[in-house]
């Protein structure tokens, strides 16, 4: 009997952490899915910055459920084998201890839960955004407790564990097929991750022509003009075809030029930093940071200010 026990706990205590552990994984990361959703398909137009779906969160946390969710299912599966044949195991302190702490914890959700719907009820600020995101919250956190609860209070495996496992596993599944209606597929996530890195090069490019007129009182007459050894800075290529960015002057005394690239995907609007004007002690920036482009060859046309960027020369 006493090598039995030495051989089952590392087994049981292993299994059981491992099982919980996914458990926790997989809901965090199905209710964090659901809420990018819900950001998606109900904005906030008081916050527009908490209205973007977050791509790479998507990306994270679907990533998260195609591991994590079918080890916890396979986790439990092979421990409902090991309860039909070692029925102490079932009853092991572990395994009791591992479950009464995930009732605690979905309870403690589902009352805090309850609880900020009716704050939010009583402040007059429900929305449809706010009612579903708790309801994710609340459903999750029932569905888990309701169904360890009847488990754990059974000497025999529940019968609801086949039901629960197919039930979740669908729709585990549709959640995960339904992500890549918003992120697209692999090799979308690459093209647009092509046409990130020309916006972040643009922009760079057109602060380096900005520097470059405050210091030379003209604008460079090619990108090569910019290369500076000396501050460690090189124009860069597009990195999808390593040929350089168009550039244009469009009007010398107005100091007005264009940058050009072409893109693979039209931009998806977001509250990003990029898009936003810039300001210096409150007052609007000159040239704007709008990198909106369909898909194709887009031109950004931008002028600068002299009183907003005057050469170094009057500023001394």
């Amino acid at each position: 009997m006493e090598q039995e026990i030495k051989r089952n706990i590392p087994r049981d205590l292993f299994l059981h952490l491992l099982a919980i552990v996914t458990l926790y994984w997989s809901c965090v990361s199905f209710v964090t899915l659901l809420w990018q959703y819900i950001n998606n398909f109900f904005p906030d137009a008081l916050n527009p910055y908490q209205n973007f779906h977050s791509l790479d969160l998507i990306r994270g946390m679907v990533s998260c459920l195609i591991i994590v969710f079918p080890v916890f299912i396979l986790v439990s599966w092979y421990l409902n084998k090991i309860y039909a044949r070692e029925a102490v195991v079932r009853e092991s302190k572990v395994r009791k201890w591992l479950i009464y702490l995930t009732l605690f914890i979905a309870s403690l959700i589902i009352i805090g839960d309850l609880v900020s719907i009716i704050n939010t009820l009583l402040g007059g600020e429900i929305t449809i955004r706010f009612i579903l995101k708790a309801l994710s919250v609340l459903l999750v956190a029932a569905a888990v407790f309701g169904y360890y609860l009847d488990d754990v209070r059974k000497e025999t495996p529940t019968k609801l564990s086949k039901s629960f496992g197919w039930g979740s596993g669908i729709l585990v599944l549709v959640v995960i097929i339904s992500a890549f209606f918003i992120i697209g597929t692999p090799n979308t996530a690459r093209l647009t991750t092509f046409d990130q890195q020309k916006v972040s090069d643009m922009t760079g490019i057109q602060w380096e022509i900005v520097k470059y007129w405050q210091s030379k009182e003209k604008l460079p007459a090619t990108l090569t003009d910019l290369n500076n050894k000396i501050a460690d800075y090189t124009v860069p290529n597009d990195p999808q075809t390593n040929q350089s960015y168009e550039y244009n002057i469009k009007n010398e005394a107005n100091l007005s030029f264009e940058l050009c690239a072409n893109f693979n995907r039209p931009s998806q609007t977001s509250p990003n930093i990029l898009d936003k004007p810039f300001s210096v002690a409150g007052i609007p920036n000159a040239i704007s940071q709008n990198w909106d482009h369909e898909a194709g060859r887009v031109c950004f046309e931008r002028t600068i200010d002299k009183q907003l960027y005057p050469p170094f020369s009057k500023t001394k």
